[in-house]
């Protein structure tokens, strides 16, 4: 027997699609069935809409099936549901400059205490609306492959035993938070090897949204 799910969560990149450039066909067939019947598809992802088949991932699904589409996307910072359409953001998390500025000096500070006390060097990239992500691995290059890879846990392992982080993630995850602390902000801190994200919120905020909505 069959069972009906009332909704189903799934991440976008390595999961429902090799990579944000592939094909999205298999997908959609494969989700059709399922919004037809009335369960509601949630896409999770750490992206933006618009790296979702180029934005125009709503356009493969008729108005009918639409109504059980959502997407929870950018680590919490956006929720949407298809109105008329097109997407529509129903709820957000992101803050104010002034906000969005203490989350850069918070991941500045965890870049200068990983290089300065641990000898690790990090990159960050700034451009998030509501975190920052941090490059723990600055000489792997993921190329299009922007998701985690099978080996990197591993890897990232090996490099911060190396450098003196002997509990590895949830020591990393530690810093993130204490220096958080420091600048008086809650963070929410996760890492998926390569990168420790560090914001406001993350992708469980957005199931959150969605599991009050239903």
């Amino acid at each position: 027997m069959n069972k009906k799910y009332k909704a189903i969560f799934f991440d976008w990149d390595g999961t429902a699609v090799t990579s944000r450039t592939a094909p999205v066909e298999d997908a959609v067939v494969a989700m059709k069935p399922l919004l037809q019947q009335g369960t509601k598809l949630v896409i999770v992802s750490g992206t933006t809409y618009d790296k979702i088949a180029g934005g125009k991932f709503h356009t493969y699904f008729t108005e009918e099936e639409q109504k059980n589409l959502f997407f929870g996307l950018g680590r919490g910072a956006y929720n949407y549901q298809i109105t008329d359409d097109r997407p529509e953001i129903f709820a957000s998390m992101i803050p104010d400059q002034e906000g969005l500025l203490k989350i850069h000096d918070i991941c500045y500070a965890i870049h200068v205490k990983l290089l300065w006390e641990y000898g690790l060097k990090t990159d960050i990239v700034f451009s998030r609306p509501n975190y920052c992500k941090i490059d723990l691995m600055v000489e792997n290059d993921r190329g299009g492959q922007l998701f985690m890879q099978g080996d990197e846990v591993e890897h990232l392992r090996q490099i911060l035993k190396q450098h003196g982080i002997e509990s590895g993630l949830k020591e990393l995850i530690g810093i993130a938070e204490q220096t958080g602390e420091k600048f008086g902000q809650r963070v929410s801190a996760t890492c998926d090897a390569k990168y420790l994200e560090v914001g406001i919120s993350c992708k469980s905020d957005n199931v959150d949204v969605f599991l009050e909505r239903f």
